[in-house]
């Protein structure tokens, strides 16, 4: 048995481990078939991938059941998977002015024929909002051997009460609210705004602003003597635009910082004391900074808000480790082919999509702490992807041999006493009409 299937198999150990019993074993052979990427060939149908692992049809048949009625929440394989990481030793969380990166975003799974669905996300090649299912997504980053790696800590789901997509991004909002520890710093896209993060009056955040982004000083303007007296703050334009053809210029920053990484000298503009547009100037208000970061590699700045007055090279590297979020469903939707998924009923469909991003979590993690594995004789530099590591467990059938612990095993319930054939069936007599 080779390291790379052998310490794939105590991850999934571990994460299943203390789940009921019965239900821990065929989990553990549903994460296999993921991590594995047998939903490739059999196109998102889960019965074809669970055969393709090598189960026989027993099996196949108890580990739909675990996956589909099983007692089992994805809070706890998330809670049990970052435990199996910090005891590692290899995940070496990133700090910044003395705060740690909280990464936050949005993932949604296209389902544009399955009936039923309320819930939409856009998509930008359709150009429009497509039914899907849309999962909030919350996660600790740091690197491992150099390379930044997502660990999950919570999968939001949409509320059934209000399905749009506004509601998901304030139940995601709360829930960073409700779990922030006072050395994180959570990192928003520009899909967040403002209003959302001070609504649910979380002390700190840092969120990318759009290009044509206008805010208001919270501090009242001289009065000219004449008119009604002003109520709105300055307004403050960070970034130059042009509207009709005619050029609006940019406000001028309160100061200035420049900086050099890797010999590459960056800028950054600050605008301290800003409201939103909308805000009259009073002084308990929430007020937060706005910066535009220059790259000279790149046309167009960063222009990012924060209640805090962090330095360049922080609010850079904040925003930077808020990126692997986004390699988690990239490894989860196209390297284990979870973008296709044929499930119907409405637990399924929340499900599998988590499930789905949990083995593209720990997909990255191991293929990142294993040797890298070539893909064959003209892979002659191998890097530590998670490509890779899924081709190689595709070539592996479930490893049964392998020494499970002695919670994990099939769990033999007495039947024989339940009836059988037409009688098991839960059937009731329609009564007859009058």
């Amino acid at each position: 048995m080779s390291i790379a299937v052998s310490e794939t198999m105590a991850a999934l150990c571990a994460v299943t481990v203390n789940l009921p019993i019965g239900t821990n074993l065929a989990l553990l052979q549903v994460l296999w078939m993921q991590l594995s990427g047998a939903l490739l060939p059999s196109r998102g149908a889960l019965f074809p991938g669970l055969q393709a692992i090598g189960l026989v049809p027993a099996a196949v048949r108890r580990a739909w059941a675990a996956f589909r009625y099983g007692a089992w929440e994805i809070a706890e394989l998330l809670s049990a998977w970052e435990q199996y990481v910090l005891e590692q030793g290899q995940w070496q969380a990133h700090q910044y002015a003395g705060y740690y990166a909280k990464a936050v975003d949005l993932t949604a799974y296209w389902r544009p024929s399955l009936r039923g669905l309320l819930t939409k996300h856009f998509h930008a090649l359709a150009g429009k909002a497509l039914p899907a299912v849309v999962l909030g997504v919350i996660a600790r980053v740091g690197s491992v051997n150099g390379q930044r790696v997502a660990i999950l800590t919570h999968l939001v789901r949409v509320d059934p009460d209000d399905p749009s997509e506004a509601s998901l991004q304030v139940a995601v909002v709360r829930q960073v609210a409700a779990t922030l520890a006072d050395n994180e710093m959570p990192v928003f896209d520009a899909g967040f705004k403002i209003s959302q993060l001070q609504a649910a009056e979380l002390p700190r955040y840092l969120v990318r602003l759009a290009k044509n982004f206008t805010g208001r000083r919270n501090e009242l303007p001289t009065y000219k003597g004449h008119g009604r007296r002003p109520e709105y703050g300055a307004r403050v334009r960070p970034l130059a635009r042009t509207r009709n053809g005619k050029s609006i210029p940019a406000t001028p920053p309160d100061r200035v910082a420049t900086w050099t990484e890797n010999g590459i000298q960056f800028r950054a503009e600050f605008w301290d004391n800003l409201v939103l547009s909308d805000v009259k100037v009073q002084s308990d208000n929430p007020t937060f900074t706005v910066a535009a970061i220059y790259d000279p590699r790149y046309q167009e700045p960063w222009l990012l808000a924060c209640p805090l007055q962090l330095s360049g090279p922080a609010l850079r590297g904040l925003y930077r480790d808020r990126w692997p979020v986004e390699q988690v469903p990239l490894a989860a939707k196209q390297m284990l082919g979870g973008a296709r998924q044929f499930v119907f009923a409405p637990e399924s469909c929340q499900r599998l999509p988590e499930l789905n991003l949990l083995a593209g979590a720990m997909v990255t993690y191991l293929a990142a702490t294993l040797p890298a594995v070539p893909t064959g004789f003209w892979d002659r530099n191998p890097k530590p992807t998670p490509g890779r590591l899924r081709r190689l467990l595709a070539r592996t059938p479930f490893p049964e041999s392998y020494p499970l612990p002695a919670r994990l095993r099939k769990k033999d319930s007495v039947f024989d006493h339940l009836p059988k054939g037409i009688l098991g069936h839960r059937r009731t007599k329609q009564p007859a009409n009058a």
